[in-house]
Formats: C-alpha cells, structure tokens, sequence
C-alpha cells in the first residue's frame, strides 16, 4: 500500500479526533458544568456588593490584626499567589525537611509575629499557622487555629469571645464525605462574615 493510501486515512481520523476531543468535549462538559454547578465551574468567586473578592478555593493573604490569618505560604513575599509572572513564582511548597535549619527559622518567625500580634496569649501555637501548605494555596485552617486567633480578633474588633467562637462554629466545615480530613475553617468566608457584623 502507498504512502500517500495512509496519510489521507490518518489526517482524516486526526481532524475527527481533534473536534470530538478538542472542542466538541470540551464545549458539552463546559456547558453541563455551567448549567449543573455554575458557581463552582466559574472558579467558586466570593462577592461583596457585587465586586469579586476572591475564590473560596484559593488562600487569600490576610495580615491585619481584626483578621484571621490563613495558612503561610512557600511562595512568600508572594502569599497565595498561584502564579505571578512578574516574580516568577507559583504555588509550590518549601521542600523543606524537617532538620533544614531554614524550616525551623521561618517556623519561629511565624511564631514570633503570631505572638506579637496577641503577647497575652499563651496557648500552644496549632502546627498550621507556623507551616507552609503544600500547595501554598490553602484557603482553611484548622478549628483549632480559628481558636488560637479568636482572642486576637475579639479584641481588635471588640466582639466578645463568644459571638467570634459562635461564627468559627457557623463556618465550620466537616469531614469530606464525613470520613476525610479534618474538620477545617474557609479563611475568606469568616473574613468576609466578621466585616459583615
């Protein structure tokens, strides 16, 4: 069989193959995600009057003392930054270990600033407010780091303990599947809900 026999079958089933799976399927899953789950197909956006804010699922930098901080970030002095092509940096971790003695400085460091933020608090520091995610994209911490902070923000907004304790509860959320994971707190959601009070 000729060459020329092949190559007419082959661009043929390569030109079919290219709009079933570089546009047909792609425009029929885009079109069932918007239709089924809009939100979430549109990158879960969080507004406030209409204005976008953030996503939900992506770490958002909070630093102010009425705030509660997320997770720190590898990319620092870019936090929560999935890519900025400015300062060539992504979400990565540290590939730090742990007898890196780099490791062991930022974690103090984060400890000090936490302990400067609230001097009279002297609860232990949960373990992921001094770590870095993996990703450096996290947008929950653990209830127990919500707690850690409470005090802090109660002060600085002058609420009492009890109404910041009573949000913490409300943005809770649990296990994934109800087995999977750790119950956990959406940074940005209880941002947003305490400049809502």
């Amino acid at each position: 069989m000729p060459a020329s026999a092949q190559l007419r079958p082959a661009l043929v089933l390569l030109l079919l193959l290219t709009l079933i799976t570089g546009v047909l399927y792609p425009l029929l899953t885009t079109g069932i995600a918007q239709l089924a789950f809009p939100h979430a197909a549109n990158g879960s956006i969080l507004t406030v009057q209409g204005k976008p804010i953030g996503s939900e699922l992506i770490g958002q930098h909070f630093d102010a003392p009425r705030y509660f901080w997320g997770r720190p970030s590898a990319t620092s002095p870019y936090p929560n930054n999935a890519f900025n092509a400015g300062t060539l940096t992504a979400s990565a971790g540290s590939n730090l270990g742990p007898q890196n003695p780099v490791l062991l400085q930022a974690v103090q460091s984060r400890a000090g600033a936490l302990r400067a933020a609230d001097p009279g608090n002297t609860e232990p520091i949960p373990v992921d407010l001094v770590t870095a995610s993996a990703s450096g994209l996290d947008p929950h911490i653990s209830v127990a780091a919500a707690r850690y902070q409470a005090p802090r923000v109660a002060r600085e907004r002058g609420l009492s303990i009890e109404q910041v304790h009573s949000l913490i509860a409300t943005f809770t959320e649990g296990r994934q599947l109800g087995v999977l994971g750790e119950p956990r707190v959406n940074v940005l959601k209880l941002n947003l809900a305490l400049d809502g009070l």
